[in-house]
């Protein structure tokens, strides 16, 4: 294979759960970038227009799709939508995620609410897509990719109140590794990127803070936290044919962190 083709996306046709935030709009960018057709679901219709019309004015092909990825008729109707309109399902990035400073309690006295509102958050929305997506695959036959998007906390504790972040995140790690078992005799490889601190509107205030950020920025032996390009790299080769033989794999991505606990 010539390196040209190796990360050529031409008639892919990619879903993005949560491609109206951060990192789920810059991955879908860069998929589209790559030759991928792109559609984009979320809560919030105006953020997934927005990031489908950023696409379209780069030259791209994208559908936004308002959807709620905790719901299982509303993730597959998103997925059949996507069949509709854009005629196929190869790639699924699951980018929905978060709420780990949100709710910070002691492990002993975690609120079960707060328990479900993260599992729901960061579990239950990377599930539903993936399960309606994978049925699509397997129905067209030729195989498929799925990505989600985990992080350093799935491998790593942390005193300060993160029970159920890190619960779920390792759930996430944990269902990345037994899926990709369980379809690779479909051809379809799952992946998981997983990092540290990601510069984006949803932790702005948290780095916004001097002193937390100096904290963060120390036990990274590169010495800054991460960007949405630090994880397109790693996003494109496991979505492309790059990473055909990948599957299993959680990739931390995280300027060293780990090699140092």
């Amino acid at each position: 294979m010539k390196t040209d083709e190796m990360f050529d996306l031409s008639g892919r046709v990619a879903v993005v759960p949560g491609g109206g935030g951060a990192i789920g709009s810059a991955i879908a960018s860069g998929l589209a970038d790559a030759g991928a057709a792109v559609a984009l679901m979320g809560r919030s219709q105006g953020r997934v227009d927005a990031a489908a019309r950023e696409i379209g004015d780069a030259g791209g092909t994208a559908l936004a799709i308002s959807a709620d990825a905790t719901k299982p008729e509303q993730t597959q109707d998103a997925i059949d939508r996507t069949v509709a309109e854009l005629g196929r399902v190869d790639i699924i990035v699951n980018a929905i995620g978060g709420g780990a400073g949100d709710v910070l309690h002691d492990a002993e006295a975690y609120p079960g609410d707060a328990w479900d509102w993260i599992m729901e958050l960061n579990v239950r929305s990377t599930l539903l897509p993936t399960q309606a997506a994978v049925r699509q695959m397997i129905s067209q036959g030729g195989g498929g990719r799925v990505l989600n998007i985990s992080s350093v906390r799935g491998q790593l504790g942390i005193n300060a109140g993160y029970s159920a972040y890190v619960a779920a995140k390792g759930a996430i790690d944990s269902l990345t590794r037994q899926w990709a078992t369980e379809w690779a005799k479909h051809g379809i490889a799952v992946n998981a990127i997983s990092p540290t601190f990601v510069d984006t509107p949803q932790v702005a205030s948290l780095l916004g803070d001097p002193a937390f950020k100096a904290g963060i920025v120390s036990r990274i032996p590169i010495g800054r936290v991460g960007t949405t390009d630090d994880l397109l790299g790693a996003a494109l080769l496991f979505c492309s044919p790059a990473g055909s033989f990948i599957s299993g794999q959680i990739l931390t991505i995280d300027g060293g962190l780990t090699a140092t606990q």
